[in-house]
């Protein structure tokens, strides 16, 4: 996300607010230029997100228009203690996990849901590090392959499929992380605040979740250098 969008709440055009203070006035007058400019600022953005939680577009889309109303239900009950966008996400992540849980995607216990929605075990497998009789024990045993132009690589079609399947499939916070991060190009503390996460573990959730990405689309680009 780029820096016109660092500030969640800036329009353009004169007389337009230009921060979550006055856009939040003009939204509590239901001045519906401001909630238009809103919507057509964050809406792909929340889409995207809510595609990463359910099973279908149109239940995405669903997610989405929930979250709207939601929004405008409770715009004297928001405090400010976030930035509107922060806010928003908030919601949207909330419902979008309530319908991937009606859709089985969610654990029910609450120990095995955790569990379920960090995820356990090691970021990458320990056979790619050397045991403790290699040469330099915890040292890699085989390294990340280095990639040929990687920007290249990552703008094809087949490959962003593969890094958005790739990202969909990890437990939900580590989903929720790297999306924020590196697809939207959130800030880590405005992520800490959306998700409610101590610094350490979102730390440790973008890492385990760049990892798992990382290893799927090495195994993809290895693919594509296998075939004649």
């Amino acid at each position: 996300m780029g820096d016109e969008e660092a500030s969640a709440g800036h329009l353009d055009g004169p007389g337009q607010p230009r921060d979550d203070e006055e856009l939040l006035a003009a939204l509590r007058r239901g001045d519906e230029d401001a909630f238009r400019a809103l919507v057509e600022e964050h809406g792909p953005f929340l889409l995207r997100l809510a595609l990463m939680h359910v099973s279908s577009r149109a239940v995405a889309e669903e997610v989405v228009q929930d979250t709207w109303l939601a929004v405008l239900n409770g715009l004297d009950r928001f405090e400010g203690r976030s930035s509107l966008r922060t806010w928003i996400a908030s919601i949207l992540l909330n419902k979008a996990r309530t319908r991937g849980k009606r859709e089985g995607r969610v654990v029910p216990f609450a120990l095995f849901r955790r569990r379920y929605e960090e995820g356990t075990g090691p970021a990458l497998d320990p056979d790619r590090f050397q045991g403790s009789r290699g040469e330099r024990p915890g040292w890699w045993a085989s390294p990340p392959a280095a990639w040929e132009s990687p920007e290249e690589q990552l703008a094809a079609d087949e490959t962003r499929r593969v890094l958005l399947e790739a990202i969909k499939e990890l437990p939900p916070r580590q989903r929720d992380v790297i999306t924020l991060r590196d697809v939207s190009g959130w800030s880590a503390e405005e992520v800490r605040n959306a998700l409610d996460l101590t610094e350490t573990n979102q730390r440790v959730l973008l890492h385990r979740a760049r990892s798992k990405v990382r290893a799927a689309l090495e195994a993809h680009f290895e693919m594509e250098h296998a075939q004649p």
